[in-house]
């Protein structure tokens, strides 16, 4: 049977129809979610020895990732795909890949590790050892420990400047902070604060300042970094430990152990604006890339608060392993198009009611639920707005062959 030929035109016509739509908002929108970023809480169980990934969107436990004796710092990478453990007892840190949950790598450093801070490029990590008076520099490409540095005694805490160029650490008993330079790893100031067992410490995103909490005393010391001087004491619970910053560098949460609290302290001003309570010995506290939720580990209640900064209220508590710690910046982010399930195994973790699932789904908040983007177990990416606009044009091309 002859066709006619005057079909084709409306076929091209129809074809270049097709590709203006495929490259329109609509796909662009739902090729966007493909980078949408999701959010993991990695926290540390000291008492039973390993690690609770919390999925932040839905506040539930996604994984447990077995570790060392003891872990209790935590850091991630910049680019979201590797948290270091320091376990405490075993003098390790374990490297957990967060695609996989699996312990890639474990690396001897000194004695009790304690806190973990990785470099902004993510090519080295500082380990404080609180039984070695030292550092230990890892590099983070062949993960063995490159450098040592001394520094004072029972060193606890780390901070990285915005800038990558200093480490700031918290030595407990010499009430002191040692800052050393990253490119030489040597100490080149030591600033005495006031307060008693320096413990947390967290740097603005600005790069100011700094600030120190005091382990036995009501107090956060803030140092100056242009001159290395304790400008300002600010009183906050008792016995305070985690701290951290958000990111517009406006707030500082402190985790007041003995108090069972939160104190919110303003950067303009440094005072303690709001005091907000959690659970019971809360320890290690970080804050969402965005802002909006400050995760609180709670020692002794075995669970983890979330913090809404918006009105300073407990909207969920999370139930977690044993003594949990999280000391440390225990918040990751990556693409969503980098997050694979394990589907058939959890070789490292307990099995969770997530355990089975074989795909994730991951939708645009402003597009309420439209052109979701589905992340298979193998990472691949699926556009349902595209694979339906294919098969329409398909079909109207049959049909219009059909008719001549």
């Amino acid at each position: 049977m002859k066709k006619n030929e005057n079909s084709y035109p409306l076929i091209s016509a129809l074809t270049a129809l097709f590709l203006i739509i495929a490259s329109s908002p609509v796909l662009a929108a739902a090729e966007q979610n493909t980078s949408s970023m999701v959010t993991y809480a990695y926290i540390t169980n000291g008492g039973s020895n390993n690690v609770s990934v919390i999925d932040t969107a839905t506040n539930t436990v996604e994984a447990t990732v077995n570790v060392g004796s003891r872990p209790e710092g935590v850091a991630v990478s910049p680019d979201g795909k590797r948290v270091y453990v320091a376990n405490l007892g075993s003098n390790t840190v374990s490297i957990v890949d967060t695609a996989t949950y699996n312990v890639t790598a474990t690396v001897n450093v000194g004695k009790n590790p304690h806190g973990v801070a990785v470099l902004p490029d993510g090519k080295k990590v500082y380990v404080t050892n609180f039984g070695s008076t030292t550092v230990s520099v890892i590099d983070a490409a062949t993960n063995t420990v490159t450098a040592t540095v001394n520094v004072g005694t029972r060193p606890f805490g780390v901070a990285v400047a915005p800038d990558g160029k200093k480490v700031y650490v918290t030595n407990d008993n010499d009430r002191t902070v040692s800052i050393i330079d990253t490119a030489t790893n040597t100490v080149t100031a030591t600033v005495k604060v006031e307060n008693q067992n320096p413990g947390g410490i967290a740097v603005l995103p600005d790069g100011k300042k700094v600030y120190v909490t005091s382990g036995s005393t009501r107090n956060v010391s803030v140092i100056d970094t242009a001159t290395n001087n304790v400008t300002a004491i600010v009183h906050v619970g008792s016995n305070p430990h985690g701290i951290a910053v958000l990111p517009d560098g406006t707030k500082v949460y402190v985790a007041n152990e003995d108090s069972n609290n939160i104190s919110i302290i303003d950067t303009a001003t440094n005072n303690v604006t709001a005091t907000v309570n959690v659970g019971k010995n809360p320890y290690g506290i970080a804050v969402l890339p965005d802002g909006t939720k400050v995760y609180v580990a709670n020692d002794h209640d075995n669970n983890v608060s979330v913090i809404d900064t918006a009105n300073n209220n407990v909207t969920v508590t999370v139930n977690v392993g044993n003594l949990p710690k999280a000391f440390g910046q225990f918040i990751v982010s990556l693409p969503a198009s980098e997050v694979k399930t394990n589907t058939t195994e959890q070789p490292l973790g307990e099995p969770t009611e997530h355990s089975n699932t074989s795909s994730v789904n991951v939708t645009n908040a402003s597009s309420n639920g439209k052109n979701a983007t589905t992340v298979d177990i193998h990472g691949e990416v699926k556009t349902p707005g595209f694979e339906a606009l294919s098969l329409v044009f398909v079909l109207m091309i049959v049909f219009i062959l059909r008719r001549n």
